[in-house]
């Protein structure tokens, strides 16, 4: 558009962006030409992880936790860690482990919190005899407190 005559203004409200964004753009293409104005890449740092890592980590994490000595079938940020370490060479802090477990299509899973002995049948029958005996009765025989005897 620069090399057609287009001004700045004109080239911002065409592509709908800051006007500030085109007399850059501008400035780069008079230094630079065509080859100043094309895209850089990807702002931020390069991944410390290459994809054929990031795959041999999911891999890793998909075989489960007892595949790779833990003695519980959960996988701790810690413990994901230690693994990325272990496999790349990278370090990464246990907190932002799960930002690189996000980016695999992992997500933050809670363990259902049960005792392994639960005997569902016990249970049944102790919430359908015991605990309606040992629960208190509406209007039962309580003891009267020592405020409703004093002589008023």
């Amino acid at each position: 558009m620069f090399e057609r005559g287009k001004g700045p203004s004109e080239v911002a409200r065409l592509l709908q962006v800051r006007r500030q964004s085109a007399h850059a753009w501008q400035k780069r293409w008079q230094k630079g030409g065509l080859a100043a104005l094309r895209s850089r890449g990807a702002a931020g740092r390069k991944p410390r992880l290459s994809s054929a890592q990031r795959e041999q980590i999911a891999t890793a994490l998909v075989e489960g936790p007892q595949a790779h000595g833990h003695l519980t079938a959960v996988w701790t940020l810690p413990r994901v860690a230690k693994l990325i370490a272990e496999r790349t060479g990278q370090r990464y802090h246990p907190g932002h482990v799960w930002k690189l477990l996000r980016g695999l299509g992992f997500s933050c899973q809670q363990p259902t919190r049960r005792a392994i002995e639960r005997d569902e049948a016990a249970i049944a029958r102790w919430q359908q005899v015991e605990w309606p005996r040992l629960k208190k009765k509406p209007g039962g025989n309580a003891a009267p407190s020592s405020s409703s005897t004093r002589a008023g």
